[in-house]
Protein backbone atom coordinates (compact mmCIF):
# COMPACT_ATOMS: atom_id res chain seq x y z
CA UNK A 1 0.00 0.00 0.00
CA UNK A 2 1.48 3.27 -0.89
CA UNK A 3 2.01 6.47 1.58
CA UNK A 4 1.09 9.61 0.65
CA UNK A 5 2.04 12.70 1.70
CA UNK A 6 -0.81 16.18 1.45
CA UNK A 7 1.00 19.33 1.98
CA UNK A 8 -1.83 22.01 2.65
CA UNK A 9 0.03 24.77 1.57
CA UNK A 10 -1.79 27.70 3.02
CA UNK A 11 -0.80 29.91 6.27
CA UNK A 12 -3.43 32.47 6.07
CA UNK A 13 -5.96 33.16 8.60
CA UNK A 14 -8.98 32.13 7.74
CA UNK A 15 -7.41 29.63 5.05
CA UNK A 16 -9.82 26.80 3.32
CA UNK A 17 -7.10 24.33 1.98
CA UNK A 18 -7.27 22.58 4.79
CA UNK A 19 -10.84 21.88 4.12
CA UNK A 20 -9.47 20.11 0.95
CA UNK A 21 -5.98 18.53 2.39
CA UNK A 22 -9.04 16.60 5.19
CA UNK A 23 -11.27 15.83 2.63
CA UNK A 24 -8.90 14.35 0.22
CA UNK A 25 -7.18 12.36 3.59
CA UNK A 26 -10.12 10.27 4.14
CA UNK A 27 -11.30 9.77 0.74
CA UNK A 28 -7.82 8.11 0.23
CA UNK A 29 -8.41 5.97 3.78
CA UNK A 30 -12.16 5.43 3.11
CA UNK A 31 -10.97 3.35 -0.38
CA UNK A 32 -8.14 1.39 1.48
CA UNK A 33 -5.69 3.27 -1.75
CA UNK A 34 -2.92 4.15 0.73
CA UNK A 35 -1.72 5.11 4.27
CA UNK A 36 -1.75 9.55 4.16
CA UNK A 37 -0.04 12.07 6.18
CA UNK A 38 -1.34 15.76 5.75
CA UNK A 39 2.01 18.17 6.48
CA UNK A 40 0.54 21.57 7.28
CA UNK A 41 2.74 24.33 6.69
CA UNK A 42 1.59 26.57 8.95
CA UNK A 43 2.55 24.14 11.69
CA UNK A 44 6.00 24.25 10.33
CA UNK A 45 6.48 28.15 10.25
CA UNK A 46 9.52 27.58 8.17
CA UNK A 47 12.08 30.54 7.59
CA UNK A 48 12.46 32.40 4.38
CA UNK A 49 14.22 30.54 1.76
CA UNK A 50 17.65 31.47 1.80
CA UNK A 51 19.82 28.41 0.61
CA UNK A 52 18.78 24.68 0.02
CA UNK A 53 17.91 22.38 3.18
CA UNK A 54 21.74 20.09 1.05
CA UNK A 55 24.05 23.08 1.67
CA UNK A 56 22.64 24.51 4.90
CA UNK A 57 25.29 23.71 7.96
CA UNK A 58 23.23 23.86 10.48
CA UNK A 59 19.15 22.87 9.00
CA UNK A 60 16.27 23.68 11.33
CA UNK A 61 15.51 19.74 12.90
CA UNK A 62 11.57 20.33 11.38
CA UNK A 63 13.24 21.14 8.52
CA UNK A 64 15.13 18.15 7.96
CA UNK A 65 11.77 16.06 9.64
CA UNK A 66 9.69 17.71 6.76
CA UNK A 67 12.00 16.70 3.87
CA UNK A 68 12.57 13.20 5.38
CA UNK A 69 8.60 12.92 4.88
CA UNK A 70 8.35 14.25 1.49
CA UNK A 71 11.13 11.74 0.62
CA UNK A 72 9.84 8.84 2.29
CA UNK A 73 6.18 9.04 0.72
CA UNK A 74 5.16 7.45 -2.80
CA UNK A 75 3.75 10.67 -3.72
CA UNK A 76 2.62 13.68 -2.62
CA UNK A 77 -0.98 15.65 -3.01
CA UNK A 78 -0.46 19.85 -2.79
CA UNK A 79 -3.61 21.64 -1.64
CA UNK A 80 -2.51 24.75 -2.68
CA UNK A 81 -5.43 27.99 -2.51
CA UNK A 82 -4.94 30.75 -5.84
CA UNK A 83 -3.52 33.60 -4.89
CA UNK A 84 -3.62 37.02 -7.44
CA UNK A 85 -3.17 34.12 -9.72
CA UNK A 86 -0.11 32.57 -8.11
CA UNK A 87 0.42 29.87 -5.26
CA UNK A 88 1.46 31.16 -1.70
CA UNK A 89 4.92 32.25 -0.42
CA UNK A 90 4.34 29.32 1.49
CA UNK A 91 5.00 26.52 -0.65
CA UNK A 92 6.99 28.20 -2.92
CA UNK A 93 9.40 28.65 0.13
CA UNK A 94 8.78 24.52 1.15
CA UNK A 95 9.17 23.71 -3.00
CA UNK A 96 12.67 25.93 -3.70
CA UNK A 97 14.03 24.13 -0.02
CA UNK A 98 14.33 20.73 -1.49
CA UNK A 99 15.49 19.37 -4.36
CA UNK A 100 16.65 16.17 -4.10
CA UNK A 101 13.12 15.06 -2.29
CA UNK A 102 11.81 15.95 -5.80
CA UNK A 103 13.38 14.17 -8.21
CA UNK A 104 11.01 11.70 -9.88
CA UNK A 105 8.18 11.85 -7.40
CA UNK A 106 4.29 11.95 -8.17
CA UNK A 107 3.21 15.19 -7.23
CA UNK A 108 -0.60 15.59 -7.44
CA UNK A 109 -2.17 19.00 -7.83
CA UNK A 110 -5.44 20.10 -6.11
CA UNK A 111 -6.53 23.98 -6.27
CA UNK A 112 -8.97 25.63 -3.69
CA UNK A 113 -10.31 29.06 -4.49
CA UNK A 114 -13.72 30.64 -3.41
CA UNK A 115 -14.37 31.75 -6.77
CA UNK A 116 -16.17 29.98 -9.47
CA UNK A 117 -12.42 28.61 -11.41
CA UNK A 118 -11.15 26.89 -8.45
CA UNK A 119 -7.71 28.24 -8.70
CA UNK A 120 -7.09 26.48 -12.41
CA UNK A 121 -4.66 29.43 -12.59
CA UNK A 122 -1.92 28.96 -9.94
CA UNK A 123 -1.81 25.27 -12.08
CA UNK A 124 0.50 26.00 -15.13
CA UNK A 125 3.11 28.40 -12.87
CA UNK A 126 3.10 25.32 -10.07
CA UNK A 127 3.79 22.84 -12.59
CA UNK A 128 6.48 24.26 -14.21
CA UNK A 129 8.05 24.94 -11.06
CA UNK A 130 8.19 21.44 -9.65
CA UNK A 131 8.93 20.31 -13.68
CA UNK A 132 12.50 22.79 -12.72
CA UNK A 133 12.75 20.55 -9.51
CA UNK A 134 12.73 17.25 -11.78
CA UNK A 135 9.36 16.29 -9.58
CA UNK A 136 6.85 14.68 -11.67
CA UNK A 137 3.74 16.09 -12.14
CA UNK A 138 0.81 13.58 -12.30
CA UNK A 139 -1.68 14.84 -15.34
CA UNK A 140 -4.85 15.11 -13.21
CA UNK A 141 -5.44 17.86 -11.31
CA UNK A 142 -8.27 18.61 -8.83
CA UNK A 143 -9.32 22.43 -9.27
CA UNK A 144 -12.05 22.91 -6.04
CA UNK A 145 -14.11 26.14 -6.68
CA UNK A 146 -16.36 27.88 -4.55
CA UNK A 147 -15.20 26.20 -1.44
CA UNK A 148 -16.68 27.67 1.28
CA UNK A 149 -19.73 25.73 -0.10
CA UNK A 150 -18.06 23.17 -1.15
CA UNK A 151 -16.40 21.33 1.67
CA UNK A 152 -17.30 22.39 5.34
CA UNK A 153 -14.37 22.51 7.79
CA UNK A 154 -14.43 19.19 8.67
CA UNK A 155 -13.49 17.89 5.51
CA UNK A 156 -17.17 16.88 4.60
CA UNK A 157 -18.92 17.97 1.24
CA UNK A 158 -21.82 18.94 0.70
CA UNK A 159 -21.91 16.73 -2.66
CA UNK A 160 -20.22 13.35 -1.78
CA UNK A 161 -20.87 11.68 -4.48
CA UNK A 162 -19.52 14.13 -7.17
CA UNK A 163 -16.49 15.38 -5.27
CA UNK A 164 -16.04 11.73 -4.86
CA UNK A 165 -16.47 10.85 -8.54
CA UNK A 166 -14.25 13.76 -9.07
CA UNK A 167 -11.47 12.84 -6.60
CA UNK A 168 -11.81 9.18 -8.11
CA UNK A 169 -10.16 10.01 -11.33
CA UNK A 170 -7.67 12.05 -9.49
CA UNK A 171 -6.51 9.78 -7.00
CA UNK A 172 -6.23 6.91 -9.58
CA UNK A 173 -3.90 8.69 -11.89
CA UNK A 174 -1.60 9.70 -8.61
CA UNK A 175 -2.02 5.96 -7.84
CA UNK A 176 -1.09 4.94 -11.26
CA UNK A 177 1.57 7.33 -11.47
CA UNK A 178 3.34 5.67 -8.31
CA UNK A 179 2.83 2.64 -9.22
CA UNK A 180 4.85 3.38 -12.79
CA UNK A 181 7.00 4.71 -10.55
CA UNK A 182 7.84 2.17 -8.49
CA UNK A 183 8.31 -0.27 -11.48
CA UNK A 184 11.35 1.89 -12.94
CA UNK A 185 13.34 1.81 -9.92
CA UNK A 186 13.16 -1.87 -10.17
Amino acid sequence: MPHITIIAASVRTGRYSQRVATYLKQYIEDQAAGSVEILDLKAYNFPVFDERLRLQASPLPETVAFAEKIKAADGVIIVTPEYNGGYPASLKNVVDLMYDEWHRKPVAIATVSDGAFGGTQVITSLQFTLWKMKAWTVPAMLPVPNISKQIDEHGVPADKAAMDKRTAVFVKELLWCITANDRMKA
